[in-house]
């Protein structure tokens, strides 16, 4: 992979755009006249995983799993919600993706040779345009990426985007079983396909697993009204979505997360500012379940004899107690041990969240496709599995995702007890450690109810997603309201909700984010000015 770092690199300088409204609409001034389908994409697809850490820093702050430190100020409405036009405006900018993605679609259509190339741009599609939808409702589609032929689209209800989106992904996979004579997704600079190497296979898997998300997203609505669902005998995704364009030590060349979160390519260290919350510790540390393996995985230990990270909650800004300064020389989210907690430190092959500056992005973990799939069990959307047997299987993904290294192999330490030898054995003992054997949400068959099958299969989700795509667990709080909360008191190990919290929905938290300023300004004939904050919801939202 590390062959085709330069051209990647170059390409994502190349085809950025400026983040203007026209973007979405016109030709990007910045990209390159004589490109190539091959070239796109590949860069394309990139840019698709490194966006997906302002969606996991949104989604993460939303839902409980980072907080701010003590002795930092200025976090305004990070701890209020009360957004404005200016706040996460980044998360707009996948519309410049997206418009190389259309690139690739206007190039290739009608072309068998690169029946592969269009099939992948408009999964691809797909997959952008829902992370917009699933934040915003309502967005440009129908009418977007027309370049000058109009540049104040109008905005599509974000129903009829889903139904679309769902009618996209079937003819994608219809162009991939057609192809008759499809080029190789390789090229002279490298590789067109940084996800799956043209493993279509894994593409219609990929395809296969939006579908199911789409239709258990909106499976509250009346959007799949009268669809029978449908998948390709590929069936759905079983191992992780990963992209890793020959990611290095190099300014603008790290991983996303390991830049993010825990230093830069000079050893600067990132997100000084910001911790775990006390909420999500309950989920390790035994107040509501006990995982010690996913823990000591994932977290720096506050202390010697404190596994916990250093934590606090959203919107404490008193003194400095109760650990809730940031910790001197790393990242509550590093777990290596011994130097590799220094950001100096070099390290390659850890574990966790955090396994090096060369670890592969994360676009969809196994163990969200499992989730997805017993969910779908439960309700009937899909039939012949077992709810058990998959949801056990997420279990397990989300130990192997977690007890593997950068470099693909799982490392196996002191953080796994000498009964629990390896991944797979740690995950088995998850379910009777502490008092797990008496819980529903670790042993989903002791559940009763259909409703404690679904809190069971959320709340296991939100803890495989913790850190990772929180933008994830933040619309599925949204669809279905877990994991459980409890505003009473605002008990930090009971709820995620910001002590300085100015929201008036049911529930304290943001109903959902403004459209950037840049709509108003320059189409403001189209962008929804009826929304607010805390009185407008995404369609599926359960607090409509």
């Amino acid at each position: 992979m590390r062959k085709i770092l330069i051209p990647v690199v170059v390409l994502l300088t190349a085809l950025g755009s400026c983040k203007k409204y026209l973007d979405i609409n016109s030709t990007n001034p910045n990209s390159p006249t004589t490109s190539t389908p091959e070239l796109v994409l590949g860069a394309s697809i990139s840019r698709t995983a490194s966006s997906l850490i302002g969606y996991n820093d949104y989604g993460s702050w939303m839902v409980g799993y980072q907080a701010n430190a003590g002795g930092y100020g200025g976090w305004g409405a990070s701890l209020t919600y009360n957004f404005g036009t200016s706040n996460y405006t980044g998360l707009w900018g996948t519309y410049d993706i997206l418009t190389d993605f259309q690139y690739v679609l206007d190039k290739t259509s009608d072309s068998d040779p690169y029946s592969y190339y269009n099939a992948i741009a408009r999964i691809m599609k797909v997959f952008n345009f829902k992370l917009l939808v699933d934040e915003y409702d309502a967005i440009p589609y129908f009418e977007a990426l027309k370049g000058s032929a109009n540049t104040t689209p109008a905005y599509t209800p974000a129903e009829e985007i889903y139904k679309d989106l769902y009618k996209q992904l079937d003819t994608a996979i219809a162009t991939i079983n057609n192809a008759t004579q499809p080029l190789a997704l390789t090229y002279s600079l490298g590789n067109a396909d940084p996800m799956f190497n043209g493993n279509m296979t894994r593409w219609k898997q990929f395809a296969n697993t939006l579908k199911l998300k789409l239709l258990v997203r909106a499976s509250k609505t009346s959007v799949f009204t009268g669809v029978t669902p449908s998948f390709d005998p590929a069936g759905f995704l079983t191992t992780d979505v990963l992209v890793n364009p020959g990611y290095i030590k190099a300014a603008g060349q790290q991983n996303p997360h390991w830049n993010s979160y825990h230093s830069s390519a000079t050893n600067a260290g990132a997100a000084r500012s910001i911790i775990s919350t006390f909420y999500i510790a309950t989920f390790y540390n035994g107040i509501t379940i006990s995982d010690s393996a996913r823990r000591r995985a994932i977290y720096r230990p506050s202390s010697a004899s404190d596994y916990d990270p250093v934590r606090n909650q959203l919107g404490e800004v008193g003194p400095i107690v109760d650990n809730r300064l940031a910790p001197g020389g790393s990242s509550v989210w590093y777990s290596g041990s011994g130097s590799a907690y220094d950001f100096k430190d070099d390290p390659s092959n850890a574990i966790g969240i955090l396994k090096g500056r060369g670890q592969s992005e994360v676009v969809l973990l196994a163990a969200e496709s499992y989730f997805l799939q017993a969910e779908a069990q439960m309700k009937g959307i899909l039939t012949g599995g077992d709810v058990t047997d998959l949801f056990n299987k997420g279990i397990e993904a989300s130990f192997k995702y977690l007890y593997q290294s950068a470099d693909g192999t799982y490392k196996v330490n002191t953080y796994i007890s000498p009964a629990a030898p390896n991944p797979t054995a740690a995950a088995e003992h998850y379910h009777v450690e502490g008092d797990n054997a008496t819980k529903y949400l670790v042993n989903i068959e002791l559940a009763t109810s259909d409703e404690q099958r679904l809190e069971a299969i959320i709340t296991q989700k939100y803890i495989a997603l913790n850190m990772i795509s929180g933008q994830e667990a933040w619309d599925e709080y949204k669809r279905t309201g877990y994991p459980k909360i409890d505003n009473a008191g605002l008990d930090p190990n009971k709820t995620f909700v910001s002590k300085a919290s100015q929201a008036t929905t049911v529930d304290k938290l943001v109903g959902r984010i403004w459209y950037p300023s840049s709509e108003y300004s320059l189409n403001p004939k189209n962008a929804p000015t009826n929304i607010s904050v805390f009185g407008s919801f995404v369609f599926y939202d359960r607090r409509k």
